[in-house]
């Protein structure tokens, strides 16, 4: 009788179809701070574009949600992999920290971290690559928020959320379907925030910020 193949040796024959299925686009990693919010408005995305989740992978921060941890933990999977999540050490070419500035402590530390990680990892190609800090000033909702309103001065979270809500008033904290439900309205969002990024940047906080225009129209024109 044909004995069954041992657990590792199916995951790495699984591994090797879902490489083998994985499109010409470059492997792209999203840690993302918040545990919902984000990764389900990114996995939304990627469902959308029908990106192949063998090239996106779309994560929570699991070592914690201060900046600094974010960028860590991203360092962290990239370079070690993570079996229990079919993750595979180095199985990247673009790297990305998503995380808000709120008042946490370490954010300008974070930035710094990230900064001095890109371009100077490998993946298992042997190729240096992008390591990217995706940060929003004061926190992700301002994205949101650029869909319906123009901002021009710094705003507390808590009045970013209450804008929002004025004009989307069922959402929430870890809501679902939040791109489909604003997703008509991203030219005049990606036009707001590339306004502000010419006037600020992460580093100019309290100001006004976010890249994660920037990262929505990565994974958007990804297979165009």
């Amino acid at each position: 009788m044909a004995r069954d193949n041992p657990p590792w040796e199916r995951q790495r024959k699984q591994l090797e179809r879902k490489l083998g299925r994985r499109a010409s686009y470059d492997r792209i990693l999203i840690v993302a701070e918040g545990s919902k919010t984000e990764p389900n408005y990114f996995s939304e995305i990627r469902a959308a574009y029908r990106l192949h989740t063998a090239n996106v992978e779309v994560r929570a921060s699991e070592l914690g949600t201060a900046p600094i941890q974010v960028v860590q933990y991203t360092r962290e999977l990239f370079e070690n992999g993570g079996q229990h999540k079919h993750i595979q050490p180095r199985a990247f070419e673009q790297v990305y920290a998503v995380f808000d500035r709120d008042d946490h402590d370490s954010y300008f530390d974070a930035l710094r971290l990230a900064e001095s990680l890109d371009g100077k990892l490998k993946n298992d190609a042997n190729q240096f690559i992008r390591f990217r800090a995706i940060a929003s000033v004061p926190s992700f909702e301002l994205w949101l928020l650029l869909h319906y309103s123009d901002v021009q001065a710094s705003l507390h979270r808590d009045d970013v959320m209450r804008r929002l809500k004025r004009h989307y008033p069922g959402y929430e904290k870890g809501a679902r379907r939040v791109f489909a439900t604003t997703r008509e309205r991203m030219p005049f969002a990606t036009q707001r925030a590339k306004a502000l990024s010419a006037r600020f940047s992460a580093d100019t906080a309290p100001e006004p910020y976010t890249a994660i225009g920037d990262l929505v129209e990565l994974l958007t024109t990804l297979r165009s």
